[in-house]
C-alpha cells in the first residue's frame, strides 16, 4: 500500500511540474509567436504597396544568406527541420542567435515574395525561446528536449490556430510512424496556452466550417480514395522537388551570396512569366479554391518549383504554408476532374499534402476538424491516411527519425533517419502477391487430384 501511494504522489508531482512548465513555455511561445506574426504582416503590408516589390528578391535572398550564415548557421532552412535535427542529435540545444535571426532572415523573404511559409520560423522561434528557458533552469537533457517539443506544438498551434492538431503535431512529427505519448500532456498544455495568449494579442486566424458535406455513399468515398492517391503523389512531388532544388544549388559552383542572388533573379522571371500570386505566402489563391473559385488546373505545380527555388536558393521560412496552398490547389483541381465539390475536395488536400509530406497523419485529421469543421473529418482522416501512405518513405522533414514502415513487403532500417532510408521489396507469402500465388498452386493441386 506504502508502495503504490509512493508512486501516484511521484505522479501527481510530476504532473504538476508539467502543467507548471508547459503553460510558461505556452505563454513565452504565444507571446514570441505574436510579435513575429505582427512584425511579418507589417512588413508585408508595407511592401506590397509597390507594385513591383518582387523585383527586390534578389537583394533579398542575399541579405538573408548573409544574415544566416553571418550570425547563425543553424537557423537555414524551413524552421521545423532544423528544430527535429536539434532535438534527435543535440537533445534539444538551439543557440539564442538562432531566434532573432530566423525571425529577421524570414521577415525579410517573404515580405519580398519568397515562396515561404510562417510555420517553421514560428516553430524554431518557439523551441529556440524553450531551450533558453530550459537552460536558464539548468534542465538535463530529457526534460530540454520535452520542452523544445513543446515549444514545436506552440508554435504550430499559435500560427495556424489548431490547438489540438499543433499539440498533435509536436509529438508526431518527430518520428515517421510513432509519437511520443510521454510528451502528449505538456504538448496539449503549451498548445492551448500558446494559442490563447496570441488569440489575446489580436492574431486572427483562418477558420471555415463548410456548409454542405455530402452524404456518405460508395461513389463519394471511392473518389476521396481516389484522391488521396492523388495527394500522396503531390506530396511525393514536392518532397522531390524540394530534393531536385538542392541537388541543383549544389551542383552550381559559386558562393552562396551569388546563388541567393541568383535564384531571387529566377524566380523575378518566372513571376512575369506565370503570375506573381505564386510568391510569398500565396493566401489568395488558397482562399479562392477554399470558396470554389476558379483556380489555374497547374497551381500546385508551378507553387512547387517556386518554394524549392526560395528555400534551396537562399530564402528563409517555413515549408507548410506552401504546403496548405498546394494541397488546396491540387484539391479544387481533382475535385473538379472527380465531378465531385471543389471546396470539399480542396479543403481534404490541404490536409491531406500535410499528412503526406510530413508523416503526420493524426495532426493532419484533426486539423481538419478544426479548421473546416467536425463534418469533413471523416472523408479527411482517409484521405490522409491514404496520403500519408502513398508518399513512401521520404519527407520535407529528412531529420525524422523511422519508427515504422509503410508496408509489409518492404524491408527497411527502423531508427534511421528519413533521408537516408533504402526500403528494398520483401517477398511475403502473406502480400497480395503471395496470397494469389498460393491460391494458384492450391487451385492447381486440387486439380491434378481430379
Amino acid at each position: 500500500m506504502r508502495k503504490k501511494l509512493k508512486e501516484e504522489t511521484i505522479i501527481f508531482i510530476g504532473v504538476l511540474k508539467w502543467l507548471v512548465l508547459a503553460s510558461i513555455v505556452g505563454i513565452i511561445v504565444g507571446f514570441s509567436t505574436s510579435i513575429f506574426l505582427k512584425i511579418l504582416n507589417w512588413a508585408t503590408l508595407g511592401a506590397a504597396q509597390y507594385s513591383y516589390y518582387f523585383l527586390l528578391l534578389p537583394i533579398a535572398f542575399l541579405l538573408s544568406t548573409i544574415l544566416i550564415k553571418t550570425l547563425a548557421p543553424e537557423a537555414e532552412g524551413h524552421g521545423t527541420e532544423k528544430v527535429i535535427e536539434a532535438v534527435h542529435k543535440r537533445s534539444g540545444r538551439i543557440k539564442a542567435a538562432v531566434v532573432p535571426v530566423k525571425l529577421v532572415a524570414t521577415v525579410i523573404t517573404l515580405a519580398f515574395g519568397g515562396s515561404a511559409g510562417k510555420e517553421g520560423p514560428s516553430a524554431q522561434i518557439g523551441a529556440g525561446m524553450a531551450s533558453i528557458f530550459a537552460d536558464f533552469l539548468r534542465f538535463d537533457d530529457v526534460d530540454r528536449k520535452k520542452l523544445v517539443i513543446c515549444g514545436i506544438s506552440g508554435g504550430f498551434a499559435s500560427v495556424f490556430g489548431t490547438p489540438v492538431a499543433g499539440a498533435i503535431f509536436g509529438v508526431e512529427v518527430l518520428f515517421v510512424g510513432g509519437i511520443l505519448y510521454e510528451v502528449l500532456l505538456p504538448s496539449f498544455v503549451a498548445g492551448l496556452v500558446s494559442f490563447q495568449v496570441s488569440s489575446y494579442m489580436g492574431i486572427s486566424y483562418f477558420h471555415q466550417p463548410l456548409n454542405f458535406i455530402p452524404a456518405f455513399s460508395e461513389v463519394i468515398f471511392l473518389k476521396v480514395i481516389a484522391a488521396g492517391v492523388f495527394f500522396g503523389v503531390c506530396s511525393f512531388l514536392l518532397v522531390e522537388g524540394l530534393r531536385l532544388g538542392k541537388k541543383a544549388a549544389e551542383s552550381i559552383k559559386w558562393s552562396m551570396p551569388l546563388k541567393a542572388m541568383l535564384g531571387g533573379a529566377v524566380l523575378v522571371v518566372l513571376s512575369f512569366i506565370f503570375s506573381t500570386q505564386y510568391l510569398g505566402l500565396g493566401l489568395d489563391p488558397m482562399q479562392a479554391a477554399l470558396e470554389g473559385k476558379p483556380v489555374a488546373p497547374y497551381a500546385f505545380i508551378l507553387k512547387i518549383m517556386f518554394t524549392s527555388i526560395t528555400l534551396n536558393f537562399g530564402g528563409s521560412g517555413g515549408i507548410v504554408t506552401p504546403i496548405f496552398f498546394i494541397g488546396a490547389t491540387a484539391g479544387s483541381f481533382i475535385g473538379t476532374v472527380l465531378g465531385a465539390s471543389p471546396v470539399l475536395f480542396a479543403a481534404i488536400g490541404l490536409v491531406s499534402l500535410l499528412s503526406g509530406c510530413a508523416n503526420t497523419p493524426i495532426a493532419a485529421s484533426i486539423m481538419a476538424a478544426e479548421l473546416f469543421g467536425s463534418g469533413v473529418s471523416s472523408y479527411a482522416a482517409v484521405a490522409c491516411i491514404i496520403s500519408y501512405i502513398i508518399t513512401g518513405h521520404r519527407s520535407v522533414y529528412p531529420s525524422q527519425i523511422l519508427s515504422a514502415k509503410k508496408s509489409s513487403s518492404l524491408s527497411v532500417r527502423f531508427g534511421e533517419e528519413i533521408e537516408n532510408v533504402n526500403p528494398e521489396y520483401q517477398h511475403r507469402e502473406k502480400s497480395l502477391i503471395g496470397l494469389l500465388r498460393r491460391a494458384y498452386r492450391r487451385m492447381r493441386g486440387s486439380e491434378g487430384d481430379r
